[in-house]
């Protein structure tokens, strides 16, 4: 029997074959972005970005790395620039919960970790670290008290 490289998680309920289709294509996306980001990272390739962000998806369970609510994996590859076009921010809405790729700014230690999020939380989040996502959530809330 075949044994494919990238198991695909039973909880995702999602066809193994579509799973590898989308792991290798972020990967490839991720790549490219990276060699133009830092240029002197050292090695990058399709391989080890396979590896760093199927491994961020066994760790999320399913969930987003940061808020902990459930992924629609159903959504993955369904955008439609044509449907984008003519319902706008409607059409975006409805793909909130869309599985996304947040690459953790790389360290010494790990020039390539990945965590797996909400398509809307990786719009908020942008490239802020962590931290600064946390201070940006805190004052959100503050202001929020006041009102």
């Amino acid at each position: 029997m075949f044994m494919r490289k990238y198991e695909c998680p039973k909880l995702l309920n999602i066809e193994p074959s579509f799973y590898e289709r989308w792991l290798s294509r972020k990967a490839i996306a991720h790549v490219k972005r990276d060699r133009k980001r830092w240029p002197n990272i050292g090695t990058i390739n399709r391989k080890t970005y396979m590896e760093a962000i199927h491994a961020a998806v066994i760790k999320s369970n399913g969930k987003d790395a940061y808020t902990g609510e459930h992924l629609r994996w159903e959504l993955l590859s369904t955008w439609s620039d044509e449907m984008a076009k003519g319902n706008g921010s409607k059409h975006k809405s409805n793909f909130a919960f869309l599985p996304t790729v947040d690459h953790v700014r790389p360290s010494s230690e790990s020039p390539v970790e990945f965590k797996i999020c909400a398509w809307r939380t990786n719009d908020a989040k942008s490239d802020m670290t962590y931290k600064d996502l946390i201070g940006f959530c805190r004052k959100v809330i503050r202001h929020s008290k006041k009102k």
